[in-house]
């Protein structure tokens, strides 16, 4: 096995944007597309990261980019700068999003029939509203995603399978708040799971996430465990 990368560049609204794609270079033939969508400071080693992981089960692995070629907040403040104006206007998440959908199904890597997403934080928010707005993917797993529903979606019909994975005590996504999304999901037909972990917070798939007094902490056992359920349901819904 050997997973290589490379970048591949795509415009939408004017704008540039820069995704990773990982393979494993020794595997003939196209092979299905796994989107990681990034957290809210932008795609970083970290997605970049998880695309080699995907790589080295079978996928192709890529790492979107929702912010455009080389724009990385820096700190909560401009994290919160870059998130806004999507948290404002779910339809440009939600069109950016098809546009990388698009760009990584157009790879000769990828088969154009056969494609999931997975996200962090925001990311998890961004996959979710990828099903909610019937994009073309057979599931979507959100890591300690935001769960607001985006106001344009009502009335649709959820056809991709959905696995959130959920730190039980993440004050971003409160119990109500994951209720509430699982109502959402059952009204919209959709084959759903939630997975959550108890005394967990948010961030906790990130080893730097170490701020409990704000609600993130890395926690090893959630991460693991999410991941196991992760490679299970992409095994499921890729088949």
């Amino acid at each position: 096995m050997t997973i290589t990368t490379r970048p591949v560049e795509y415009e939408h609204g004017g704008k540039t944007f820069e995704g990773m794609l990982a393979i494993d270079s020794t595997q003939d033939g196209p092979r299905p597309v796994v989107l990681v969508a990034h957290q809210w400071s932008g795609r970083s080693d970290f997605e970049i990261d998880v695309a080699k992981k995907l790589a080295g089960l079978g996928y192709a692995g890529f790492a979107i980019d929702l912010y455009g070629k080389g724009i990385l907040g820096k700190s909560k403040e401009e994290n919160e700068k870059l998130l806004t104006p999507f948290m404002q206007d779910r339809a440009m998440l939600q069109a950016r999003m098809n546009a990388s959908l698009e760009t990584a199904l157009a790879q000769p890597e990828t088969n154009p029939n056969k494609a999931a997403a997975i996200g962090y934080c925001f990311g998890g928010l961004s996959v979710l509203d990828l099903a909610r707005m019937g994009a073309k993917v057979e599931g979507v797993v959100s890591f300690h995603g935001l769960f607001h529903p985006p106001g344009n979606c009502e009335g649709k019909k959820i056809t991709a399978k959905i696995l959130a994975l959920h730190g039980w005590d993440d004050p971003m996504a409160k119990p109500e708040d994951a209720v509430a999304l699982a109502a959402e999901l059952s009204k919209a037909g959709a084959d759903w799971q939630l997975h959550a972990y108890g005394n967990t917070l948010h961030a906790f798939t990130h080893p730097q996430a170490n701020d409990p007094e704000n609600g993130t902490q890395f926690d090893a056992n959630a991460d693991m465990r999410s991941w196991t359920a992760c490679t299970e349901f992409l095994a499921e819904t890729l088949r």
